[in-house]
């Protein structure tokens, strides 16, 4: 038989215990939403080079795609709502495929970002298009991949993020 004070005790133990497991719980299934919710970004280039490895499953999920829409790639399809065109890094370029209506500023030679998936013929089917919306705005991953593709020039610094023009590669 346990005194009154060693039953205190066994019963604040068996609490703290019961709500560290709720607690444990909790945290793997926030984790788990969080994991099937995150799109992550990836440049052409490296849409090229991860996309048969196991470990990005970029075959599996949605991810953004972003770049410049290179120059003649621009096709409408005959359905009148389908647009084909290429995005490129200034290193590799994705075919992209969507439906549907276009921002205001996209055109050859503008930054995108396109969000969608892989589709099982390599080309990236995607459900939704940015365009960038200022001429001194582009978004921070399409300017860091433009950077490492050698295609970015930094002329003047904006409000919102960085001038850019495409260039010819050394």
């Amino acid at each position: 038989m346990l005194n009154p004070a060693q039953a205190r005790k066994r019963r604040r133990m068996i609490i703290v215990a019961v709500a560290a497991v709720i607690l444990a719980v909790a945290a793997a299934l926030v984790v788990n939403a969080l994991r099937d919710t995150v799109v992550y970004f990836h440049s052409p280039s490296e849409v090229e080079a991860r996309l048969d490895d196991p470990k990005f499953h970029l075959r599996e999920r949605r991810f953004r795609v972003g770049g410049l829409v290179e120059e003649g790639s621009l096709v409408k399809l005959p359905d009148g709502a389908t647009l084909e065109f290429r995005v490129t890094d200034g290193v590799a370029s994705l075919p992209v495929r969507y439906s549907g209506l276009v921002p205001d500023l996209f055109r050859e030679g503008q930054g995108v970002v396109a969000l969608g998936r892989m589709g099982d013929d390599g080309i990236f089917v995607a459900d939704e298009i940015l365009a960038k919306h200022d001429e001194k705005y582009m978004p921070p991953e399409v300017a860091d991949a433009l950077k490492k593709s050698g295609y970015w020039q930094h002329d003047q610094q904006g409000p919102g993020g960085s001038a850019y023009e495409q260039r010819e590669r050394p």
